[in-house]
């Protein structure tokens, strides 16, 4: 059902479109009118430069010299007179102290002389003592193997029949959809072109004569009063 009711918003909407475009092509355009020339202002006539007069250099009067002042004679540095090193007293000796003799705590004891015990001569030879006769070793008997039971037969259990699975249902078949009829697209007609006017010649002006104005001529610098320094070497 949704899949029907998008393909009838589809032909509505395609009718709806194509009904707008004819109506589109049935409104005239409205002709507008060409725009209008504007002319051309001429260019107004501008008087020539006026001849400025050459000003007359000032004469400036002279620097006056100032007189060289007389360098001052400073007085010599006076001459201090040598202080006498004054003498230090001598170190005094430190006597030597004697070492005192320490007595010896404890006195030296005379090792004491111990007699050695006399050792009594044993008679030549000696006699061979009997070996012991030792048993002989005793037999274990061998011990007969214990009898492990047999582990008992586990019986087969019998499987339990499973139910047989349901059969699920198929899926529906969706019928096929004859597909809409979709309108040609509507061919615009060829609109004639527009005569465009041509651009009007512009007159070439004539250029006005500019007169050459005559250089300035730049007063010297005037001499400076201050002295030059020395350069150091």
């Amino acid at each position: 059902m949704s899949s029907l009711a998008f393909l009838v918003a589809l032909l509505l909407s395609c009718s709806s479109m194509s009904s707008a475009a004819r109506r589109l092509e049935e409104i005239p355009k409205p002709e507008y009118p060409s725009h209008p020339t504007v002319p051309e202002i001429p260019k107004p006539e501008l008087p020539p430069h006026p001849n400025v007069p050459e000003i007359p250099k000032p004469e400036l009067p002279p620097h006056p010299t100032e007189p060289e002042h007389p360098k001052p004679e400073l007085p010599p540095h006076p001459t201090l007179p040598e202080l006498p090193k004054p003498e230090l007293p001598p170190h005094p000796t430190v006597p030597e102290h004697p070492k005192p003799e320490i007595p010896h705590p404890v006195p030296e004891v005379p090792k004491p002389e111990l007699p050695h015990p006399a050792v009594p001569e044993l008679p030549h030879p000696v006699p061979e003592l009997p070996k012991p006769e030792l048993p002989p070793h005793p037999t274990v008997p061998e011990l007969p193997k214990p009898e492990v039971p047999e582990h008992p037969e586990v019986p087969e259990l019998p499987r339990p029949e499973l139910p047989p699975h349901p059969e699920l249902p198929r899926h529906p078949t969706i019928p096929e959809l004859p597909k809409p009829e979709v309108p040609e697209h509507p061919t615009m007609p060829e609109l004639p072109k527009p005569e465009v006017p041509e651009h009007p010649a512009v007159p070439e002006l004539p250029h006005p004569d500019v007169p050459e104005v005559p250089k300035h001529e730049l007063p010297p610098e005037p001499e400076s009063h201050y002295p030059v320094p020395e350069s150091k070497p």
